[in-house]
């Protein structure tokens, strides 16, 4: 976030500074070891000192930051002392004059290693990935190697800066709410900070999409009264029977939140009104000595299910199994008063603990016997192994990376009962090197549920998995293609890597053995002949070809007395081929042109090709003038107009934001973009002809492309055309619902030409 240094505080900054430490100190959790109250107020000093005089853009002192990364660090995270010294410190060595020697002169080692992983890189970075926001990213968890809370803090830092981005530019809302939603979320939803993952996403979804965001939260709202009213009748038996069976217990409502209202909306092409799910309720109990936690929620559940009648499908049992993020309770949908369901969620109170802290919760419980290590210390353990050979390009990294934020997973089993968790789409060859690296790279093929499969085959939750090895196997180039966890494709990578420095330096011993033999020394001007003569780019390929026996040295008296015609003109031609083909998977990136003013809003114009700047409509998501659209500059200095909820533009906004430009549509009157709604219904003679009859000529539409297919009386189909505007849209979607037939008219979103 924006910081100055334009004025001296006055005594209302003083006293508001002071209020804010008061309200960290009078509530400190957890913090009562000796030396704990006198760490957090010298860490405060410092920083207080460090940052005097210095504003946010919100024009509040910028002291009041750190002080809420402490407030939340402590008290929604239950990390202690160190946690919220690190916190109050975070910002002084980037943003300040302080040095890192004196952090750890002042505060030791520990406490000098955490700020050190706040500290965002300053100065140069790897010009070829053109990702300063990857560099960062990459350099924050390679801190996870030594200790997690440096992450956690940083989730603290980001989740204060959603909740004060207000005072930001827009185009720098766009990034921070991308890269939120994108990395950030996820992240805290691994490491078990459901409520903080929730407001991250609420957060980031309202300065994506505001207006969808605010009419949400309006109709939310409007029910509010009604809905408390029905968790209120809905709770009244289920307390009545707890209270009858002695548990102590605690009981709450809940409604969805926003983002996950507008994802079902999505997902499942609803209205807000038909989200069926918006109610739940949570009971939390103190587990008694006469049974354990999982029979308890067991006994809980059949009491609730004497009084409603559950919805079989809807049934979640993370007791039997915690999440990998060590979330464990049981859901279940019951059919409530009104005919509406309600979701039901029980939990122990050392299970709401952890769900409500996280990472921090867990570990506090690490000491009892009775809490087996859960599969949060296995992800941590493959970020590790990930951190510890990354890649050399940081936005691979973040991809790879992201994708062990999966939140679907599946369970298989080995061929002795052993459960093992994988992502959603794993395969076979995935199963075999979570198992051992060595099993992966020695597999030749799999039994699935005793069936003979193929490495590549996708697995299901429940499958039981035997891997079938030969000692002469080795790892090849197109496992990659169908490996998805990060530990299969780096051990792939790893192995390969060193098939290839073998064979070359096989293939450079044989040829200079062979040399030897023919009286010759190698040198330079031998090897350019040989790299002419084979028509190879480089001396590595020259030797691997070589160590595979693809060259054959018998004939390398011949080659060396040959003497071709224009050898040397063709050498060069190969070699700055070479360059270019090395060179083309890394684009030079110019800076973000300075014509381009980021703080206004770049216009979209109906004379594109006339502006200074040319735009493109991303194939991706076809956004069309209307939609809430962000513009992305990409290497060529063309503005790509995307959608901000498309996945790629997410991902652009979280690895390059500094890209990332706010553009509005200027009124069009004369271009058309093409657009695709979807219909279904009941069949009848003429329907066809009557839905093109109100396209084409009440309307005035021009129809690119019809797609509709009929099965028992009911039909489906699509309909491509072109539109000026999202108003000419939802006219013409609601002209063809009052079409007789028609059943359902919506937009489809996201389609390929």
């Amino acid at each position: 976030m924006g910081k100055t240094r334009t004025k001296i505080f006055t005594s209302d900054d003083v006293s508001r500074i002071e209020s804010e430490y008061r309200l960290l100190r009078d509530n400190l959790y957890r913090c009562d070891k000796p030396g704990d109250d006198e760490l957090i107020d010298k860490a405060f000093r410092f920083a207080n000192e460090a940052h005097r005089d210095m504003y946010r853009n919100s024009g509040e002192p910028y002291i009041i930051h750190p002080i809420n990364v402490a407030r939340i660090v402590n008290q929604e995270m239950g990390l202690g002392s160190r946690s919220i010294a690190a916190a109050l410190l975070h910002d002084v060595v980037e943003d300040t004059g302080v040095q890192l020697d004196e952090i750890t002169k002042e505060f030791g080692p520990k406490i000098a290693s955490l700020i050190d992983g706040l500290t965002k890189i300053s100065g140069t970075y790897n010009k070829e990935t053109h990702s300063l926001q990857a560099e960062n990213f990459r350099k924050m968890l390679m801190t996870l190697s030594d200790d997690i809370r440096v992450i956690l803090v940083k989730i603290a830092d980001r989740l204060h800066n959603m909740r004060t981005l207000d005072s930001m530019p827009e185009h720098k809302r766009m990034k921070v709410a991308g890269e939120t939603v994108y990395l950030y979320a996820p992240l805290a939803h691994r490491l078990g900070l459901f409520a903080i993952k929730t407001e991250l996403e609420d957060l980031s979804f309202k300065f994506r999409h505001p207006r969808i965001y605010d009419e949400i939260a309006r109709k939310v709202k409007m029910d509010e009264k009604k809905n408390l009213a029905l968790i209120n009748r809905f709770s009244l038996p289920i307390i009545e029977e707890l209270n009858e069976n002695n548990i102590i217990f605690d009981i709450s409502g809940r409604f969805k939140s926003i983002y996950s209202i507008w994802k079902k909306m999505q997902s499942k092409n609803i209205p807000f009104e038909e989200v069926y799910d918006l109610l739940a309720v949570r009971i939390v109990f103190e587990p008694g000595p006469e049974m354990s936690e999982r029979a308890q929620c067991w006994q809980i559940y059949s009491l609730i299910t004497d009084i409603y009648t559950p919805k079989p499908d809807r049934l979640r049992d993370w007791v039997s199994r915690p999440k990998s993020n060590g979330y464990e309770a049981l859901h279940l949908t019951v059919m409530g008063p009104e005919g509406r369901w309600v979701e039901v969620q029980i939990r122990s109170q050392r299970m709401d603990d952890i769900a409500e802290r996280g990472f921090a919760a867990h570990w506090k419980y690490k000491g009892d016997t009775s809490v087996s290590e859960n599969e949060l210390d296995k992800w941590l353990k493959h970020i590790r192994e990930m951190l510890a050979n990354p890649m050399s390009d940081p936005l691979a990294f973040l991809d790879e990376f992201k994708m062990s934020l999966f939140s679907s997973e599946i369970m298989v089993f080995t061929p002795k009962g052993l459960l093992v968790n994988l992502p959603k789409g794993a395969s076979a060859l995935d199963f075999a090197y979570e198992i051992h690296t060595s099993i992966g790279n020695k597999a030749i093929g799999a039994k699935v549920n005793y069936k003979l499969s193929p490495l590549s085959t996708t697995l299901q939750s429940g499958d039981q998995v035997e891997i079938i090895t030969s000692n002469i196997a080795k790892p090849e180039k197109e496992w990659l293609e169908y490996a998805h966890t990060a530990k299969a494709k780096t051990a792939i990578k790893d192995a390969l890597k060193d098939e290839s420095t073998d064979r070359i330096r096989k293939g450079m011993e044989m040829l200079e053995t062979r040399l030897s033999e023919l009286g010759v020394q190698p040198n330079s001007e031998i090897i350019k002949k040989l790299l002419d003569y084979y028509e190879l780019l480089n001396k590595d390929e020259l030797y691997s070809r070589i160590g595979l026996g693809l060259i054959n040295l018998d004939e390398l008296r011949k080659v060396l007395r040959k003497t071709p015609e224009g050898s040397l003109a063709k050498y060069w031609k190969l070699a700055i081929g070479g360059v270019t083909r090395k060179s083309s998977g890394v684009k030079e990136s110019p800076p973000v042109p300075g014509t381009i003013d980021k703080s206004h809003p770049y216009l979209l114009r109906e004379n594109i090709d006339n502006t200074g700047n040319s735009y493109i409509i991303a194939g991706c998501c076809n956004p069309i003038p209307g939609d809430e659209v962000i513009g992305y500059v990409d290497h060529s200095n063309s503005i790509i107009v995307h959608k901000p909820k498309c996945p790629a533009a997410v991902k652009l906004m979280s690895s390059e934001g500094n890209r990332i430009i706010p553009v509005r549509w200027t009124i069009h009157k004369l271009a058309s973009f093409l657009a695709r709604i979807r219909i279904d219904g009941i069949d009848r003679i003429a329907l066809i002809n009557e839905v093109t009859n109100v396209i084409s000529t009440e309307l005035n539409v021009n129809i690119r492309n019809i797609n509709v297919s009929v099965y028992d009386g009911i039909f489906e189909g699509t309909i491509d055309l072109y539109v000026h505007h999202t108003s000419d849209l939802n006219n013409l979607i609601l002209q063809l619902s009052n079409v007789k037939g028609i059943a359902s008219v919506r937009r489809v979103e996201e389609f390929v030409e």
